[in-house]
């Protein structure tokens, strides 16, 4: 897959990112279930669609990094947020978050994309 491509492809994975947040939060008070479980669950499934329609690897290999690169972004993130990195900015961390679980999920698909790669 070209460069350029790969780009477009992840804005618009950022982009996603931002707009399925709030409504993830949204159904996670509906529900009343556990923050870290919804958002997990949410961005798993989201990222498993990804995987299927971006890189069309094997079924496991796409389940398998999906959610491992959902729950890992977004522990990451919440503790890049617990780091009070902006707060003068963002009182509550929670753009922080959100903006952190983007572009941490899109560094990690770069990094599976590029192993997959050398190893054929």
């Amino acid at each position: 897959m070209k460069t350029h491509i790969r780009i477009l492809i992840y804005s618009v994975l950022f982009l996603l990112y931002l707009i399925l947040t709030p409504f993830l939060l949204s159904l996670q008070s509906k529900l009343k279930t556990d923050f870290f479980i919804t958002l997990s669950c949410g961005f798993a499934v989201f990222n498993i669609i990804y995987a299927f329609l971006v890189f069309r690897w094997k079924p496991l290999l796409n389940v398998l990094s999906a959610i491992a690169i959902a729950c890992l972004a977004l522990f990451l993130a919440l503790k890049i947020s617990d780091l009070h990195l902006f707060s003068q900015y963002d009182p509550y961390d929670i753009k922080t978050a959100i903006f952190a679980n983007a572009v941490l999920s899109i560094v990690f698909w770069e990094i599976v994309y590029q192993v997959k790669k050398k190893k054929g």
